[in-house]
């Protein structure tokens, strides 16, 4: 299925350039709305992209016993954590998926990295320059000299594209340009890196053509119900995804928190976990967005909590998000609903920033949280 896709049809998001320009709001607006057009770029243009790549991956995930780590900081750890499961169910049990946040690596890195297994180290990174992301990579390769690298990463002249530049054992793949986020929040880099990922570990390319079609829909016929979403006076936010949607909940709880510069708390967990003490903070400003599953047994359990929130009235709204979205495009495999669903939250947390006087590309102008972490001090491993 090959789509045309229109990028500027939702550019402006239902607002014109002088409104977006006034909010601060440019730069958000083109990188929430380019996606679907970016991830058609990736599929198009993937055999071409991969071709030394791919013999390269293959020959790595021959080794026997491998260990295969995704990595990242903040947006970038939650795009292994989405896709851990559905990499593995990929590679079959003679590979070990695991996600680990690279700031938990850098930090305690024995205790992750212990043994003599073989390692392919994941690394993802929108500008390929955050301290813990460059120590990461490092720490391995103390570790695990013989480590095997692959880096997915937004930015041509960051240091993870550097170093795989200089590295016999690394790989890079470097997303589209404009994948690599001007705005302050990761969005399309976030989008990118994730779809990328699957492409190169196996995805089924008539689903991913169909997924880019369902979100390009989503984009140009739900954004009007999205921004009136948006609206309800809320003054805390919940997103509620299980399995390969947990994580993509709690990227979204992320993105409304950065982009409304913490002014409404924003929470995630599963459908099923909700009820173990979190569903507490329901109330009546309290806005639950329920990242449904579609696949039948699974569906089930998002339903039940959605039948019992809305029985408890306590909630000021829930919302499931498949009902935002075309169903004759729906996809087979609820991974591919990581991409609409993002889409979704995205939006909502960028009309929300918008209402409440805040600029969505720069949420804190005062520099007490950056595009790029600073302020990190990275200490040797082995201190003499």
């Amino acid at each position: 299925m090959t789509t045309a896709l229109k990028h500027d049809a939702g550019f402006t998001l239902g607002l014109s350039q002088a409104e977006l320009r006034q909010a601060g709001a440019l730069a958000t607006a083109k990188e929430i709305s380019q996606q679907p057009v970016l991830w058609r770029t990736l599929l198009d243009g993937f055999e071409q992209e991969t071709a030394g790549l791919l013999p390269w991956l293959n020959t790595v995930l021959q080794q026997p016993g491998l260990r295969v780590i995704l990595t990242g900081a903040g947006t970038s750890a939650y795009i292994g954590q989405a896709l851990a499961a559905y990499l593995q169910q990929q590679l079959g049990s003679q590979v070990q998926v695991l996600t680990l946040p690279t700031t938990d690596l850098v930090s305690h890195p024995q205790l992750y990295l212990a043994g003599d297994q073989p390692v392919l180290l994941v690394s993802y990174g929108r500008s390929g320059n955050s301290p813990e992301s460059v120590a990461a990579a490092t720490i391995v390769r103390q570790l695990h000299p013989d480590s095997h690298h692959l880096v997915l990463s937004c930015n041509a002249d960051g240091k993870l594209a550097k170093m795989a530049a200089e590295d016999t054992t690394t790989q890079l793949w470097l997303m589209p340009a404009e994948a690599n986020d001007q705005s302050f929040a990761m969005t399309s880099s976030y989008s990118c890196m994730l779809f990328a990922t699957m492409l190169l570990f196996g995805a089924d390319k008539t689903q991913a053509s169909r997924m880019i079609a369902l979100s390009q829909h989503l984009l140009e016929h739900s954004v009007p119900r999205l921004k009136s979403l948006s609206a309800h006076s809320c003054e805390r936010i919940v997103f509620l995804g299980s399995g390969p949607l947990q994580a993509v909940a709690r990227e979204l709880a992320l993105k409304y928190l950065e982009l409304t510069a913490g002014k409404i708390p924003s929470f995630y967990e599963t459908a099923l976990g909700f009820r173990h003490g979190p569903k507490s903070l329901v109330n009546q400003a309290t806005q639950i967005v329920l990242l449904d599953a579609l696949s039948p047994y699974s569906r089930r359990y998002d339903m039940d909590m959605q039948h019992e929130l809305c029985q408890d009235q306590q909630a000021l709204s829930v919302q499931l998000c498949s009902e935002l979205l075309n169903t004759d495009l729906l996809p087979d495999d609820d991974s591919w609903l990581s991409f609409p669903y993002a889409l979704c939250g995205q939006l909502l947390a960028f009309f929300k920033a918008i209402e409440l006087g805040i600029s969505p590309d720069n949420p804190c102008p005062a520099g007490l949280v950056n595009r790029v972490v600073q302020g990190v001090t990275i200490y040797p491993l082995l201190e003499r």
